[in-house]
């Protein structure tokens, strides 16, 4: 998740509601940066959870890799007992890795003391190979905690012989477990990958909008029971907090009053969950850095009249956040049009405020399928969408701000 402040007219950014809550003086969580500074040390501060069945407690925050990682961050993470670390192969092109690897360079001891992640975007046991290879001589490391194949969309993506290549990846040492992240079909991924049995992680998309759908808890609780440590990740469904209508500005109100930021209380929410090991979070400055740390080490809890002001506001707002439910809508298309990667692309441009990573991500896109977009009838899409998404105004809208050929 990325909280950063945003350009639009009418955002209102977590710098903005740490200077006004420091001035105010609204409670602990909203503390002023210079306290938030002299935050315990040390991993014992931070609460941890059991990763599945895997026998490693992992920390309930772990730093996501995929923005730019300054030394002085991944220090301070550490620091504050963050020691989970996420990136990827295709992060900044590959620079997240290396900056990962200038940090075990510089201090060799903290490395066995960190939960590594990275994924791979290769479709091949070869490429992923590759790719593996490639990261541990980035990361300066002989090794990776958990190796992920990166964007599953359907568990049949994973195969006997993606199981006997993670069977034989661990026997050499160079992971110790294996697993998948996942953006779309999030339902039906955990509950395929509950009945395989060699899965050991899985990161995916799952925030205060998901988590009260009976087909969300069914998979989570699936996962668990097969030992699966699971890995939130986009956790604050859409970012943050707009300031256009009386809707929008009714989370920012609620919870600044108990001293809480929004973004704070979404976090909240997902740790709500037990079964939940960790949340993913992208911190790209200190401000985002120490918001989220103070949230992980405040054991305040939401009151049920919190979780239940979410649910129904997030049942208000359902027509402006895609869920990933792309087998419903991207099945009435007689293109394999990829809705849920154009949505992607615009919660990253509009929510998120990073145009450069929606440009990316839109563009990404098979051209010839992008050529495609602008032809089709998104009525039946529409219809079968759960949450009243406006498909083709939306795709259209990507297509206008996103394109670059």
């Amino acid at each position: 998740m990325k909280r950063e402040k945003k350009t639009q007219a009418g955002c209102l950014s977590r710098r903005d509601f740490l200077k006004v809550a420091g001035a105010t003086g609204m409670g602990p969580l909203m503390a002023p940066l210079e306290a938030l500074a002299e935050l315990p040390a040390g991993p014992a501060s931070m609460p941890t959870r059991p990763f599945g069945k895997t026998g490693v407690d992992v920390p309930i925050l772990s730093f996501g890799g995929s923005l730019y990682l300054p030394q002085l961050m991944l220090n301070n993470a550490f620091k504050w007992g963050i020691r989970y670390w996420d990136t990827a192969s295709t992060y900044m092109g590959g620079n997240s890795e290396r900056r990962i690897g200038q940090f075990f360079s510089r201090y060799p001891e903290k490395r066995k003391k960190i939960f590594l992640v990275t994924k791979s975007h290769g479709w091949t046991l070869d490429e992923m190979t590759a790719d593996l290879n490639t990261s541990l001589e980035r990361m300066k490391t002989d090794y990776v905690d958990l190796f992920c194949a990166h964007g599953v969309s359907r568990i049949s993506e994973l195969d006997g012989d993606t199981m006997r290549w993670a069977e034989k990846t661990k026997a050499r040492g160079k992971i110790r477990f294996f697993g998948f992240s996942t953006h779309s079909n999030m339902e039906e991924c955990l509950l395929g990958a509950s009945r395989l049995g060699w899965i050991d992680g899985i990161m995916m998309t799952y925030n205060y909008r998901l988590m009260h759908s009976d087909d969300m808890k069914k998979a989570v609780d699936a996962c668990a029971q097969a030992g699966i440590g699971l890995t939130a990740m986009k956790t604050q469904a859409g970012g943050s907090v707009e300031t256009r209508t009386e809707t929008e500005l009714e989370p920012a109100g609620r919870f600044f009053k108990k001293g809480f930021t929004e973004g704070q209380a979404k976090l909240k929410a997902v740790w709500e969950n037990p079964n939940i090991a960790s949340i993913c979070s992208e911190m790209p400055n200190m401000d985002i850095l120490m918001e989220n740390v103070s949230a992980a080490l405040d054991r305040t809890r939401l009151s049920a009249g919190d979780l239940n002001f979410l649910r129904r506001y997030a049942h208000k707002t359902r027509s402006g956040y895609c869920r990933g439910c792309a087998h419903l809508c991207e099945a009435t298309l007689p293109s394999r049009v990829p809705i849920s990667d154009i949505m992607r692309a615009l919660m990253y441009g509009r929510s998120y405020g990073d145009r450069p990573r929606a440009v990316s991500q839109f563009n990404n896109i098979p051209p010839e399928i992008r050529r495609k977009i602008t032809g089709l009838d998104y009525s039946r899409a529409e219809k079968k969408c759960p949450h009243q998404m406006a498909i083709g105004k939306l795709v259209a809208e990507a297509l206008k701000e996103f394109s670059v050929c």
